[in-house]
């Protein structure tokens, strides 16, 4: 019996518990429902970009300039910003060529999906120029691209060491200071690396004794400048985020069985030139600790966004996690938030040590040298002496080979999700910083779901408050990227299929007090008229709340009553007894439905005939007591709105007309009479189809055993060629003994194969007045004579024979003639001793 989503949950938090994960919140508090939602068809001002290619995955938003640059297969545009439908867009077509194509082919590649050129790099290279790298069918090209003129350049740079050759493969790339930071698998069998290109001191992990990283697969890599204003003269690092393959850690709940892919964050320093004798071109200052939101050792991470709060110390980072192939039973994402310094402490914690003898990992306890393994080059290093990673002592970059993953787990803020959402699978997360009027910042989140989904959540401290959702796309589609501009006010949505500008607000949706001020969104606020955007507008008079949602619209009875003339009363008449739906259109999914009958609340439970649904209030069984004013508010937050008036008027009876009406008997006997009535129409019905289906039958089995095929000739005398039946057919056996005679005892005829006789010699001859008796019927599994049929066929040499017999127009069934059977055996009897034919399939009689 499988269990339910809100049960997994359950069980999924227990589990978290077990292993050092405790919540102070279930799982039900975790979730949280979109307060409303805006179907495809219901969405306003979103434009939309789509170009003869797809995969528009890959986006650069330079906001001072006003452009969107947009990497798909085989193509970069660029687009303007503020409207990116307006057709003014600039295209740059980079299609992989005939022979590349070929090539991947040969490989044994999709050339449909794979052997194409995906652009999965599209970074600003400096302040004339673009760089841009592509899969280009398995062999990896870059390119600088002039921004002014748009075009490709004429030469084109190597990509192996930059770009990933497979476009499904994860991959993250920044460009910092004019060196290039990529982390992928960059050729086909080599190993996951995080590499540094353009730069006159190139890096990468090292892969011996130990691997750095295990089967990697890259998310995404995030710059923090924590050089600036730093007190201890820190150096500006790069983190990334990936999933890889788990070793021997630590225990699980789970299957031992099972291979655990585990998130990870990974730092390298942006000062880092490689070792002088060890290390050399490699990373001095790698180091990597693993990252848990809600379930240790098996998150799935699918995104992280960061936010930098005006100083690198307050930057924090959102991650969204999905359940791993373990839990196939049910779909649930999880949002995690993460500070720099809770990062920062795992880094100067204590580190593991991979145990040949145990094939494990396990907490280092031993002497760590000076100065410590890992880190960035300081004041402190360089009063030391250590002014680059190339001074660094011999055993302290032994130490780093060895020691690359630290023990501290880097754990979320308040130990648990800010939330978790079943049946909902986030692939893409964006973040902004809005100032409220209540003084506070707030992050915003958009969150891109895997079918074409955008969820914009606000983070409380308590959690997130999902405002809507909102369908971007019609057809099902993971959202691939999501960009925000604070220029356009504008969400940019890439995926599969194009490019979409969605407003981050849509203020004037909500149409009241109610809906601005319990929609607790931050872009907006009401001024007593209209629910407007604060960016827009004066703050003056603006009415917001986003911590409780239910300040600025009550009224002294605690009630939001929309004016009178905005509602009309609806009249409903029924008869007594019956049924009778009032509907209530809820614009909130957290709403309740609250329903006055003159006045007193209907509470829909524990009465009898009144059932508060979804849809509206169900009046069953209806009776006088039941007519009067009715009344639906919706209730949320403690506020009430009205949305439905109705009048409902219940007739205790037919209204009589002015001629004598027909008695209650009489009534009901007239609908007896009709019942009767249809009843036997059908029986009748059935009856005769009975009888038609039986005379059918019967025709077609008779039509079965006479075994005829009438053919129809323009000449007088019919002809009717009759199938060979078994009945003259099992008499072959004695052939031998008959072999004189032309027919065998029981009146069927021996064909010869032969020539065909001439229309002078045909033995076709007046039928004698005399009718003979008809032949004797045929036994009823030989009807058709299939079983003896082959061995006849094969002792005339594949030559076809029939049995022919002439009737003339007013005999009724066709019978044997005796004078025609003499007349053709005489026939036969001369030519039965003459040579056959060469062509013995055009033998005739």
């Amino acid at each position: 019996m499988s269990a339910s989503p809100a049960h997994l949950l359950t069980t999924l938090f227990m589990a978290a518990a077990a292993v050092g994960y405790p919540s102070r919140r279930s799982a039900t508090d975790l979730d949280a429902t979109p307060r409303t939602t805006v179907t495809f068809d219901e969405l306003s001002a979103v434009r939309r970009f789509k170009a003869h290619t797809l995969n528009y995955s890959t986006l650069l938003l330079e906001d001072d300039r006003g452009i969107l640059y947009v990497g798909a297969r085989g193509a970069i545009f660029a687009l303007n910003s503020s409207d990116v439908a307006d057709g003014s867009h600039r295209t740059i077509h980079w299609e992989a060529s005939p022979e590349k194509q070929m090539d991947c082919l040969q490989k044994g590649k999709n050339n449909k999906t794979e052997c194409f050129n995906h652009v999965r790099f599209l970074q600003r290279l400096n302040s004339t120029h673009l760089y841009a790298c592509g899969t280009y069918a398995f062999h990896p090209l870059c390119a600088a691209i002039d921004a002014n003129r748009f075009t490709l350049p004429s030469h084109f740079e190597e990509g192996k060491e930059k770009c990933p050759y497979d476009p499904a493969r994860g991959y993250t790339g920044l460009i910092v200071d004019g060196g290039l930071y990529t982390a992928t698998r960059y050729e086909f069998r080599s190993l996951p690396d995080i590499r540094r290109n353009l730069h006159q001191r190139p890096l990468k992990t090292e892969e011996s004794p130990l691997h750095w990283l295990n089967d990697a697969e890259f998310v995404t890599s995030v710059l923090v400048r924590e050089s600036k204003d730093s007190p201890v003269g820190d150096d500006d690092k790069i983190y990334y985020f990936f999933m890889e393959r788990a070793g021997e850690e630590t225990t699980s709940f789970f299957d031992k069985s099972q291979v655990a892919r585990v998130a990870r964050v990974a730092r390298v320093c942006k000062s880092d030139i490689g070792g002088k004798k060890i290390l050399q071109r490699k990373w001095t200052s790698f180091m990597k600790a693993r990252l848990v939101c809600y379930i240790a050792y098996y998150e799935v991470l699918r995104s992280v966004c960061s936010l930098d709060g005006g100083g690198w110390a307050s930057t924090v980072f959102y991650a969204a996690f999905t359940l791993s192939a373990q839990w196939r039973t049910m779909e649930a994402s999880a949002v995690c938030r993460y500070s720099i310094l809770d990062v920062q402490r795992a880094f100067e914690g204590p580190y593991m040590e991979y145990q040949d003898w145990a094939r494990k990992w396990s907490r280092y306890d031993g002497v760590v040298p000076e100065p410590r393994p890992g880190s960035c080059i300081t004041d402190h290093f360089r009063r030391k002496g250590y002014n680059s990673s190339q001074d660094l002592p011999n055993n302290v970059l032994d130490f780093v080979k060895l020691h690359p993953l630290m023990f501290e787990e880097v754990k979320p803020a308040g130990g648990e999700p800010l939330l978790v959402k079943k049946n909902v699978v986030y692939s893409q997360l964006a973040v902004d910083r809005v100032q409220a009027l209540d003084g506070h910042s707030y992050d915003v989140l958009f969150m891109g779901t895997g079918d074409g989904w955008i969820h914009k959540a606000v983070v409380m401290n308590s959690g997130i408050h999902i405002v809507e959702e909102v369908q971007v796309f019609r057809d099902q589609q993971p959202v691939e990227s999501l960009v925000i501009s604070h220029v356009q006010r504008s969400l940019y949505v890439g995926a599969a299929s194009g490019i979409v500008q969605v407003p981050l607000a849509s203020c004037a949706r909500y149409a009241s007090c109610y809906d601005c001020i319990l929609a607790r969104d931050p872009y907006c606020a009401w001024d007593g008229r209209a629910c407007r955007a604060i960016a827009t507008t004066d703050s003056t008079g603006l009415v917001q709340d986003i911590q409780s949602g239910n300040k600025g619209c009550r009224s002294g009875s605690g009630r939001v009553r929309v004016p009178t003339g905005s509602l009309l009363w609806k009249n409903r008449t029924v008869l007594q007894g019956d049924d009778v739906l009032l509907p209530c259109d809820q614009r909130s999914n957290l709403a309740r439905a609250v329903w006055l009958l003159n006045g007193s609340e209907v509470l829909g439970t524990g009465q009898d005939h009144l059932r508060v649904g979804v849809d509206g209030l169900l009046v069953t069984d209806t009776l006088p007591q039941h007519s009067g004013e009715y009344r639906c508010y919706g209730e949320e937050r403690g506020l009430w709105t009205l949305l439905a008036t109705y009048i409902l008027t219940v007739l205790p009876e037919l209204p009589r007309s002015p001629t004598a009406a027909p008695s209650p008997h009489a009534a009901s006997q007239t609908t007896n009479d009709m019942k009767v009535a249809y009843i036997s129409a059908i029986v009748t019905l059935v009856v005769l189809c009975t009888v038609l289906s039986s005379i059918l039958l019967y025709m077609s089995c008779l039509e079965k055993r006479k075994g005829k095929y009438v053919l129809r000739d323009s000449r007088p005398p019919s002809v009717e060629l009759q199938t060979v039946s078994a009945n003259c057919l099992r008499k072959g056996h004695r052939e031998e003994e008959e072999e004189e005679g032309l027919t065998y005892p029981d009146g069927c005829l021996r064909i010869i194969p032969g020539e065909a006789p001439t229309a002078a010699t045909s033995p076709v001859k007046e039928l004698p007045a005399a009718v003979p008796p008809l032949p004797p019927p045929l036994p009823t599994e030989l009807t058709n004579g299939v079983g003896a049929l082959p061995n006849v066929l094969r002792k005339m040499n594949g030559n076809s024979y029939m049995l022919l017999q002439q009737q003339e127009e007013p005999l009724v069934s066709p019978l044997y003639s005796a004078s025609f059977t003499e007349e053709l055996s005489k026939i036969l009897e001369k030519r039965k001793h003459t040579q056959l034919v060469e062509k013995l399939d055009e033998s005739s009689v």
